[in-house]
């Protein structure tokens, strides 16, 4: 007899992890729940679960696993509405919010009467949304955290680890607090200062409109997290409390640090900040998902003439090599311009320079 995995919320994440099992756990049934009718009738159309719950009661009920892959106020209301259904004693409740300390406690009932659940946070995404972007293979190479609670058994931990395990995803164990610390400074934060960014902006454009015209450049590239879901952003800086008012404190401190280098001309400190940063960033990561969704831009020199876009994007198309976003960055009568091509992976990068060359296009990566 299979058992079941319950998904509850049908977007890219909850749409990928349902795919993903679906795909590498056969003797598994994926049933999903979603209230957009229309998706959870496309997730079924796509192939992305097996069946559609007609209820959250109903698909909870019969569910060995249950991934709550919906914002994190939901699912804290997800959650209260579990501790009223009749649970499977040996059900494995997790989800996949961005912070993990106020769903934990809120998961302390359920806890209580025995159900296992085990915060998870999967830091993979996409620039698109929905379930008709949902991709088995999104969480390869990502990091994965998993938070289990104080009472959570090694057998349940290994239990949800091993439906994790067709992600290819690397599986990281903390606890709930260190999580919401870490998250918050390698994203959370970041999308505060992203968005302050474009508020100052938006301030001296009062004064000079060409701020936004100058802002199309890098600018807009360093603050493209700003334009993330407002909704969800207010969930988890609010579920963040405790995490982010400790950064904010820190923060204002080095401003003012750097504020008081600028004050007195000082550039051995100003060039020691900026080196010390450098060497940090340097050293991150290339290949390894982060929190933060990357961009994958290929830079192609292009003549200026009718029809170049759609011949570059053609040889693209013929190789199968799907883009994210275009971008025309420059183009001035008799010269060559830059067009700016995002994908959503490194090896999609690769594989459109490769083809670009082949057909004799100027690219490089910046």
């Amino acid at each position: 007899m299979k058992e079941n995995v319950f998904v509850i919320g049908l977007g890219l994440i909850g749409g990928s992890l349902a795919l993903n099992i679906k795909k590498t756990h056969h003797h598994l049934d994926v049933i999903g729940f979603d209230i957009n009718q229309e998706q959870l009738e496309l997730a079924k159309t796509l192939g992305v679960i097996d069946q559609a719950a007609s209820s959250l009661q109903q698909g909870a009920e019969q569910a060995d696993y249950i991934v709550i892959a919906i914002p994190v106020t939901q699912a804290a209301e997800v959650l209260k509405q579990l501790e009223h259904f009749t649970l499977k004693q040996s059900v494995i409740v997790t989800d996949v919010g961005s912070t993990k300390e106020e769903v934990v406690k809120t998961a302390e009932a359920l806890i209580a009467k025995g159900i296992e659940f085990i915060g998870g946070h999967p830091m993979a995404g996409s620039h698109k949304s929905g379930v008709a972007a949902s991709k088995a293979h999104l969480f390869e190479n990502a990091m994965y955290v998993l938070t289990p609670s104080s009472s959570t058994s090694s057998e349940a931990l290994d239990s949800l680890k091993e439906l994790l395990s067709g992600t290819k995803a690397k599986i990281i164990v903390m606890s709930p607090k260190e999580h919401d610390k870490l998250a918050g400074v390698i994203s959370h934060f970041p999308h505060i200062i992203a968005a302050s960014l474009v508020h100052q902006a938006e301030y001296y454009q009062q004064d000079n409109q060409l701020v936004s015209q100058l802002a199309a450049g890098g600018f807009r590239d360093i603050t493209r997290i700003a334009s993330s879901s407002p909704a969800m952003w207010r969930d988890i800086l609010l579920h963040n409390q405790d995490a982010l008012l400790s950064m904010f404190d820190h923060w204002l401190e080095e401003m003012n640090d750097v504020r008081n280098m600028i004050e007195r001309k000082d550039a051995n400190d100003i060039y020691t900040y900026f080196s010390q940063a450098k060497q940090f960033r340097d050293q991150l990561p290339v290949r390894t998902k982060g929190a933060i969704p990357s961009f994958y831009d290929l830079y192609v020199d292009v003549p200026d003439y009718p029809g170049i876009i759609s011949e570059v994007t053609g040889y693209l198309a013929e190789d199968e090599i799907s883009i994210t976003n275009i971008r025309i960055l420059e183009t001035r009568e008799d010269i060559y311009g830059v067009l700016r091509l995002s994908f959503q992976t490194e090896e999609d990068r690769k594989r459109a320079r490769a083809c670009l060359h082949q057909h004799q296009y100027q690219t490089f990566i910046s």
